[in-house]
């Protein structure tokens, strides 16, 4: 009985885990929609950043939507992947004035 126990317990953390995961990338990835369509920002990209960002973010977007059931590891990776794209443009906003200085992606 403990060891069945056991077996319960690690299969909830995995499923802890892969709830976390998914829960981070999606938040992300709707975070920064708004910050896209935030009217006090969405002027304030540069050439083409917002729709290279706004591609990427409906890619994931469509992906989690097509993977419900990902590994952690899947969900890692896509977050990993949009961070790539995001955080150079997301940095251009914020040195160029663009962004309120308490706002973070």
């Amino acid at each position: 009985m403990v060891a069945e126990a056991e077996k319960y317990a690690q299969e909830d953390d995995l499923q802890k885990k892969k709830i976390e995961a998914k829960n981070g990338l999606e938040n992300y990835a709707y975070s920064l929609r708004n910050t896209m369509n935030d009217d006090k920002l969405k002027d304030k990209f540069g050439d083409g950043d917002k729709e290279t960002l706004e591609n990427k973010v409906n890619d994931v977007i469509g992906w989690l939507d097509d993977n419900q059931a990902a590994e952690v590891e899947e969900y890692e990776e896509k977050q990993k992947e949009l961070e790539g794209v995001a955080m150079p443009i997301m940095q251009k906003l914020y040195a160029g004035g663009g962004a309120p200085g308490g706002m973070h992606v």
